[in-house]
């Protein structure tokens, strides 16, 4: 059996494997009909394919031919035509896919005189520093610590509520199959406070009754040595916010197009029965994924189900709705927010700056915006009305709003 794995660029994690048992010849390109398809721009429709050659004596054989026009590096190695000796790396042009080849190890046969060795354990040699597992035999480089079976290789985030790792589940135990996964751990002094007990179990409770792609998918939920963890989908991408920090603000027709996917997924969320507030939508919460670039929502800690008692105001300054700050939260709170966002997303700058306070209210000044069309006010204005009533009604609403915007 021969294996190919999909790498994620940066961390060179795993996001897809084939794995192919009886195959002589596997073809990999952007073309419908390969054995492997890769949308991307610079592969091309027949990359390039493997062979077996099955060399007499040596068992499965394989030889690597490129027909790429950008190229095909072996381990970084720009290739043509050459024989493929070990498990390595393969990368379909300079920026282009990266995917890891695992031929099957050759079987030695036990004599009494020739008595089969025990297998030696990989150095994790030849490996990059950025890697998180080795290129050989797939194994984490290193593992920080082990949470029930769940393997840390690394630290994403600490604040006040707890820690969030990156996590191995060896096992495939919690997901079906060995995968990566965030593991947020709640610190024991947070443990102590009522409220913030309340917010961890939400989010896990609200996770779980959740199907939905623009939502993390949850997986477990448990106590270990009186910390309460929980396990869901890691999304491959970057918030919002750090997006716009990194790479300045976006395109009018970038920042409407993730808009009007996050109020799809609000409207999933508003159709559940009760209704679900999410009552922090914000640029930090909303995550555009690099598989697609598509938006996914993010913490689920301040959900609030329409008809429970007024409770803790949730929200970020600039981003939340006046009756949110009162701690009477509606649907038109969370549409509320993405005018803000629509703000953050066109000018790279806190909403709050456009804040102004005009006749009895205050609302967001963003006239003189060359960023920001007549009609994309206009829309603006009408989802931050002060009075819910006067805003769009419904997630449906906003987005048909924003598509005339484009």
């Amino acid at each position: 059996m021969i294996t190919l794995t999909l790498l994620e660029a940066q961390n060179k994690t795993p996001l897809k494997n084939w794995c192919f048992d009886e195959s002589s010849v596997i073809r990999v390109g952007r073309a419908a009909d390969n054995d492997i398809v890769l949308d991307s721009n610079l592969v091309s429709r027949y990359h390039f394919e493997l062979r077996n050659t099955n060399s007499p004596g040596h068992g499965d054989d394989w030889e690597i031919i490129s027909n790429g026009t950008n190229g095909t590096f072996l381990n970084g190695v720009l290739v043509t035509h050459v024989q493929i000796t070990g498990n390595c790396l393969l990368q379909l042009a300079r920026g282009g896919p990266i995917l890891k080849l695992e031929l099957p190890k050759p079987q030695q046969r036990s004599t009494s005189a020739n008595p089969v060795a025990a297998p030696v354990s990989c150095t994790h040699e030849g490996n990059s520093p950025d890697n998180l597992f080795c290129i050989y035999c797939g194994k984490p480089l290193s593992v920080e610590l082990t949470i029930r079976h769940y393997q840390v290789l690394r630290t994403l985030g600490q604040g006040g509520m707890g820690t969030t790792y990156l996590a191995w589940d060896p096992t495939g135990v919690t997901t079906g199959r060995p995968q990566l996964l965030v593991l947020k751990q709640m610190n024991a002094d947070m443990a102590k406070i009522a409220k913030a007990q309340e917010l961890f179990q939400r989010e896990a409770d609200t996770l779980g009754l959740l199907s939905h792609p623009g939502i993390p998918k949850y997986y477990d939920f448990f106590v270990e040595d009186k910390k309460k963890y929980l396990a869901m989908e890691l999304i491959h991408g970057q918030d919002l916010e750090k997006f716009v920090y990194r790479k300045g603000p976006v395109t009018l027709n970038q920042a409407i197009e993730w808009m009007i996917q996050t109020c799809n997924i609000l409207d999933y969320l508003h159709s559940q029965n009760p209704p679900l507030i999410h009552r922090d939508i914000k640029p930090a919460n909303l995550m555009v994924r690099n598989f697609d670039n598509r938006i996914v929502v993010l913490d689920f800690g301040a959900v609030k189900e329409i008809g429970t008692a007024p409770g803790t105001r949730i929200g970020a300054e600039g981003y939340c709705a006046p009756e949110q700050e009162r701690g009477q939260p509606l649907t038109q709170s969370d549409l509320y927010a993405i005018g803000p966002t629509l703000i953050f997303l066109l000018t790279g700058e806190n909403p709050f700056k456009y804040y102004r306070q005009q006749g009895r209210s205050f609302r967001f000044d963003v006239a003189k915006v060359p960023t920001i069309t007549p009609m994309l006010k206009e829309v603006i204005d009408k989802v931050t009305e002060p009075l819910p009533r006067d805003r769009y009604q419904t997630s449906k609403e906003l987005a048909a709003a924003l598509a005339e915007c484009e």
